[in-house]
């Protein structure tokens, strides 16, 4: 049996007709860059996750630079992050001439550690930027109870969390705006580069968005120097197509997450993810820990099933965050568990024959270690 990480053809497949039709759409009308296609995405987001403003760009890491700059942040300022993320969630803090500062991990959901993020904050400190790592929500009550004591903006890193909730509320409404991304592998891709920032914060809304199109609202009217990074017809059109489709294909991943846990029960050398407490998690990735990782990533491959690692090195520990002078020891959760996380394969079309499969190899790769 062949398993992949993601099977974007079958996701395809399953509403071609409608895809296929929206392309044709936008070639027919030459919508390539604004126009009609955006402002339809942009606004059927904003209805169905229940916010007043969606700022549609080329990307999630723009997304996240866009609000730091409009928020202005910049030289001399520090911005809080989580020690295990994808870097763009560290590197456009530093695009803006900020610093970057980390806190390591909750040892049992992978997210920011709460407890530790107020130690973390100095004179300097002008935002957090918190990562809803998997799925998964941090404990964003608390998070945002310190931010708010302390004067200190709330940005949300919704890149893996699409319709995530804590406490009912979802990913992104908690701080004052959340940054998506749309990349082709994520719960809602399209198929390319692209991204959002939503916010129910008029005036912000409308810096954002100026500052993504070359500083202007309006064609050659700059008010500011901006940047380029817009949403392209083809990608909006392809995001429209799916929305339809979104809340089905999270109820999915949530039940293939509860099939993985059912048949890896009982494996002790695997450690199940866990969920918090009055959350929802959306499962972009099943992450387990395992007992020597990459012997079984490696068996894995071997009977077909593709796996990966989100990720391999925590960002403190890249060579490009040398210059900050931290060490391995300043973030002992992240650092141990760089070499035991593992995901498996994760999409809502992935079948429970598959799930099976891949239990049982896990299973006997641990299995032939006891012999």
């Amino acid at each position: 049996m062949q398993v992949p990480f993601v099977d974007l053809k079958a996701q395809y497949h399953s509403i071609k007709k409608n895809i296929d039709d929206a392309i044709q759409s936008v070639i027919e009308e030459s919508a390539f860059i604004g126009g009609k296609y955006v402002k339809e995405f942009e606004q059927q987001f904003a209805s169905l996750y229940g916010v007043k403003h969606v700022i549609s760009c080329a990307n999630g890491t723009d997304s996240l630079y866009i609000l730091m700059k409009v928020l202005g942040i910049g030289t001399g300022d520090e911005v809080i992050t989580v020690a295990n993320s994808w870097i763009s969630s560290s590197e456009t803090i530093s695009q803006t001439g900020a610093r970057p500062v980390f806190v390591d991990i909750h040892p049992e959901y992978y997210s920011m550690d709460e407890t530790q993020l107020e130690s973390k904050i100095t004179p300097n400190t002008k935002a957090v930027i918190v990562v809803h790592l998997q799925g998964q929500m941090c404990a964003i009550d608390a998070i945002q109870s310190i931010c708010q004591q302390k004067g200190i903006y709330l940005i949300e890193d919704c890149a893996q969390s699409h319709f995530s909730e804590y406490k009912n509320n979802r990913a992104g409404l908690f701080g004052i705006a959340g940054s998506f991304s749309f990349y082709p592998g994520k719960n809602l891709g399209a198929y390319g580069d692209a991204g959002c920032i939503i916010t129910n914060d008029d005036q912000l809304a409308e810096k954002c968005r100026m500052l993504a199109n070359h500083g202007a609202l309006k064609k050659h009217h700059h008010l500011i120097e901006g940047i380029n990074s817009r949403l392209d017809g083809l990608q909006a059109a392809i995001l429209t197509s799916k929305l339809p489709y979104i809340i089905e294909w999270t109820e999915k991943r949530i039940c293939n997450a509860g099939l993985y846990s059912k048949y890896l029960a009982g494996i002790d050398q695997i450690v199940l993810p866990a969920v918090r407490p009055n959350a929802k998690h959306s499962y972009h990735l099943y992450v387990i820990r395992a007992q020597q990782r990459d012997a079984l990533m490696e068996f894995l491959k071997s009977r077909g099933i593709e796996c990966t690692i989100h990720y391999p090195t925590a960002l403190p520990n890249l060579p490009a965050y040398k210059y900050l002078g931290y060490t391995k020891a300043d973030f002992p959760v992240a650092t141990a568990y760089q070499e035991q996380i593992l995901s498996l394969p994760m999409y809502p079309e992935l079948s429970e024959d598959s799930i099976k499969y891949i239990a049982g190899s896990i299973n006997e790769f641990y299995s032939a270690k006891k012999k």
